[in-house]
């Protein structure tokens, strides 16, 4: 992974471009965009709470924005956020977001995406984000809006040749899973582990097929063994509030039989994972999904990629929809949807790379609305050495 000039939030914001009329504006561009970004850190998820909450800390941002013009005004957020060119945030954003990252062997990058299903006129589709998530560091290492009539296999692309990946494994559930996709990761220099269902038809068939088998015939005993497939395996058991959810694995790297194996950009394995889950005196469920990976046969790294995947649901889907609003926010004019979708996850960044409150989401937002040092903290966080304090 490159090394990035380590600067803070503030220094990346102060890089975007400003697309109103030079000389006509009342307010900076780095001024409306950090008002709005604390707001969303302290639980705000309006433009009127962005307003109300500038008011009612002027005196602090005071501090170290400018404010020519005082507080802007909600219809002034809008406009901001609407006029905003989403491909420039979000190279600022993904600039930002390079410098909080770590480096982590065969780290875990999760692509997914997620409707703003309120941010729509009557009769429009609801807009989808994608996003990718490093999973062992809870980190939005960037996103892209999913073209309007288009699905996310248009969007992946782009947001896959933006990312640094090299080392990466990278998991994408089944719409994802074509073999441009899988090139565009090879071609990265990073693995991938995609989810088959029936979008690939024949493939999902012989694959389903082949691995009912070998797992049936896995517990075999001589002198059935023969013919038993070589599969690795793996399960984890998790028990909580009276669900009780055991995961199997298995993992092959006998591909001889797979007719499109040249198809598909450095294939090295398949696997499946089935999923017995019961809730009390319940009848469990079996679920099984079904992969291809360019990884070779180590069951381990294959399960941890699998579950890496799930989290991008559980830790990020989940905390913006509850924690951060999403789902609620009617937000559409322009490319103001967009926009605040990439604040929001800025904001989560920042709150989740903030380790000193042991608190979750919620309470890390409490705090910040109460401790203007606490803050002052998250606004500057940066992964530097302690005494490299400045904030601007």
């Amino acid at each position: 992974m490159r090394t990035h000039p380590r600067r803070s939030l503030i220094e990346h914001l102060k890089q975007l471009p400003d697309p109103r009329v030079r000389g006509r504006c009342d307010h900076d561009l780095v001024d409306v965009l950090v008002i709005a970004l604390c707001c969303l850190m302290c639980g705000g998820e309006t433009f009127n709470d962005m307003e109300d909450f500038g008011h009612a800390k002027a005196d602090w941002f005071k501090t170290f924005l400018r404010l020519r013009s005082g507080i802007p005004t909600h219809d002034t957020f809008n406009r901001v956020l609407a006029a905003i060119k989403p491909e420039a945030f979000l190279e600022v954003f993904m600039a930002w977001t390079q410098t909080l990252r770590q480096e982590v062997a065969k780290e875990i990058v999760a692509l997914d995406g997620k409707a703003l299903r309120r941010a729509l006129e009557r009769g429009d589709s609801p807009r989808v984000i994608v996003s990718a998530w490093a999973a062992s560091q809870s980190l939005v290492l960037g996103q892209v809006e999913v073209p309007d009539k288009t699905n996310e296999i248009t969007a992946l692309p782009q947001l896959l040749r933006a990312l640094e990946l090299e080392g990466c494994i990278v998991t994408i559930d089944a719409m994802g899973c074509q073999k441009k996709i899988a090139q565009e990761i090879r071609e990265a220099d990073a693995d991938y582990v995609l989810a088959l269902k029936g979008n690939q038809t024949q493939c999902h068939a012989e694959i389903k097929s082949f691995l009912d088998d070998a797992v049936s015939r896995h517990g075999e005993k001589a002198p059935a063994r023969r013919n038993r497939v070589p599969l690795a395996h793996t399960q984890t058991v998790e028990k909580d509030h009276g669900r009780l959810e055991t995961r199997r694995y298995w993992q092959s790297g006998d591909l001889e039989w797979f007719g499109d194996r040249e198809k598909w950009e450095g294939l090295a394995s398949v696997g499946v994972v089935e999923a017995v889950r019961q809730v009390g005196q319940e009848t469990p469920t079996v679920e099984r999904r079904y992969y291809l990976s360019s990884l070779g046969v180590d069951v381990e790294s294959f399960a941890r990629a699998v579950r890496g995947h799930w989290s991008i649901e559980n830790s990020l889907h989940w905390v913006l929809d509850v924690q951060c609003g999403e789902d609620r926010s009617r937000v559409r004019a322009g490319n103001a949807a967009s926009n605040l979708a990439t604040l929001r996850r800025m904001a989560l960044n920042l709150l989740k790379q903030e380790k000193t409150k042991k608190r979750g989401i919620r309470g890390k937002q409490l705090n910040a609305s109460w401790d203007h040092a606490y803050l002052l903290r998250l606004l500057n966080f940066r992964r530097v050495r302690p005494e490299s304090r400045a904030l601007c």
